[in-house]
């Protein structure tokens, strides 16, 4: 039953833990000079971004399906899952990816090195430590729990776990489009703006 309990938490983690990489890759990019030389070809300003962002949830993917099938093979069943339930589970979980993806480009963006930009990015694996990934919100200190209730994390946990085991989803499932949305937009501008204005 744990298991079952924590998986939908590590597959957001995954998300998180890889989009470090995104940040990194990014600022890399920036300082190394290879976005010098884009910005004197021909070719579409923002794609640079996209195409990071294109790659970085596609690892993503690869990652939340190798955890998967992981947590397969110990154990972990969606029995109760319909196919329609399976697809808005992966969409949600793409639609996260993406998310934390523009929130990772715009990190990198504002880094001055790799190394800034992996520690300024560690709050997406620090966060769903304070979400419901491991334990109920209901068991957490009163004053801590509307802090884990209302960060981007628990809602989508919340949400795939009524996905993927058939529990109450409430209001966890707009919380979670709409965290989605408001992060990837503020990801997308941030970026846009930062990579528009800053030469390097």
């Amino acid at each position: 039953a744990y298991i079952a309990y924590v998986v939908p938490g590590l597959l957001l983690m995954t998300i998180g833990s890889t989009t470090i990489g995104t940040a990194v890759s990014v600022s890399n990019d920036m300082t190394e000079g290879i976005i010098a030389r884009f910005r004197t070809m021909a070719i579409h300003r923002p794609s640079v971004l996209i195409g990071h962002v294109l790659g970085s949830v596609l690892q993503c993917v690869a990652s939340v399906v190798l955890v998967a099938a992981i947590a397969l093979a110990i154990g972990f069943r969606s029995t109760d899952a319909t196919p329609l339930e399976w697809l808005a589970a992966f969409a949600l979980l793409v639609l996260f990816a993406t998310a934390l993806t523009w929130i990772a480009v715009g990190m990198g963006l504002a880094s001055p090195n790799a190394e800034a930009a992996s520690n300024s990015a560690m709050p997406l694996i620090l966060l769903p430590l304070l979400s419901s990934a491991f334990t109920p919100v209901h068991s957490m200190p009163g004053w801590f729990q509307p802090i884990a209730q209302y960060q981007p994390f628990t809602p989508a946990i919340e949400t795939l776990r009524g996905l993927l085991l058939g529990t109450e989803i409430g209001n966890n499932g707009w919380l979670a489009v709409a965290w989605c949305v408001g992060l990837a937009v503020l990801g997308y501008l941030w970026s846009t703006a930062k990579f528009n204005a800053d030469p390097k």
